[in-house]
């Protein structure tokens, strides 16, 4: 491959272990003889973090407020010069000696995620519950299995990137979002197994907000790429109850007739199916005028 990487370092107060990941990343890109760039964005750290990342030779961006990692990684991704990026934490989670196991996949995929083999995050017995129901609710949403879908260690075509960088959030659910846009969108995405070790340092992630903040990323995504996928069910659903309710009040009990709210039940379920439809309709008409777009601006293609 002969493209440039960036490697992208997002990091908020990690002096401890920032060194370790810069030489780390320097070695083994090194080694591989791969041209890049390593770009750390501190996300307005209070300690040394970008003293001593600017004593390493990379390139340090600051962000003067804290604004998450989410911001940290667009930054990163605007100021990279290289036609690939890769990203992976600054807390010692991910190992670099796995870049060149995912740069390999490079450009054959669009986008190569490190499928970690163990949670070693913290409150596990309530993280796994909570990463479980959530991988299965976008799993069955972009109708494949995602094994890995907030690992924070990928290497990813910019080109792509760059044109949904505008739906990334702030927060932990960036990582989130990069992996179902390419999904929604039908690029070429590969999970390849990695290790993840113990983070250095205190947690960031706060395990009721960011699980939130993950749910309301999968969802929102799926309204904006494929509605019908998502609210199809739901309106299902509700029929589904109000035509059962209406088949107990009228042949199984005294009343022997339709109640009220068996009609609610059914008329909600109308008015979710015909809106998934109508926001199905948008998203086609969406995709056909920026593929018109990309046929106008590219008249030889």
């Amino acid at each position: 491959m002969n493209n440039k990487v960036s490697v992208i370092l997002p990091a908020f107060n990690e002096e401890d272990v920032v060194e370790k990941v810069i030489d780390d990343v320097s070695r083994v890109m090194e080694k591989a003889s791969y041209d890049f760039e390593i770009i750390l964005i501190d996300d307005a750290s209070t300690d040394r973090t970008a003293q001593i990342a600017r004593q390493k030779g990379v390139i340090v961006i600051q962000h003067a407020t804290n604004r998450g990692v989410g911001a940290a990684r667009k930054t990163g991704v605007l100021h990279a010069r290289g036609d690939i990026i890769v990203m992976l934490d600054v807390d010692g989670t991910y190992p670099a000696e796995s870049i060149p196991e995912l740069l390999k996949y490079m450009p054959q995929y669009d986008q190569v995620i490190g499928c970690r083999k163990s949670e070693q995050g913290t409150l596990r017995l309530l993280r796994q519950p909570a990463k479980w129901l959530l991988f299965t609710l976008a799993s069955f949403l972009v109708k494949q299995k995602i094994p890995d879908l907030n690992s924070g260690f990928r290497a990813l075509k910019k080109d792509i990137l760059l044109k949904y960088l505008y739906l990334i959030p702030n927060g932990f659910s960036c990582v989130s979002t990069m992996t179902l846009s390419f999904l929604f969108n039908h690029y070429n995405v590969k999970y390849i197994p990695i290790d993840y070790y113990r983070r250095v340092g205190k947690s960031k992630f706060k395990i009721f907000i960011d699980t939130r903040d993950f749910l309301f990323t999968i969802l929102r995504i799926s309204m904006f790429f494929n509605p019908f996928r998502m609210l199809v069910p739901v309106a299902f659903f509700f029929l589904a109850i109000g035509m059962i309710k209406t088949g107990y009040d009228v042949f199984m009990s005294s009343a022997s007739q339709m109640k009220l709210s068996d009609f609610l039940f059914i008329i909600i379920g109308v008015i979710i199916f015909i809106l998934s439809l109508l926001a199905d309709l948008i998203v086609t008409l969406n995709r056909r005028n920026e593929n018109n777009g990309v046929n106008h601006a590219n008249p030889g293609n």
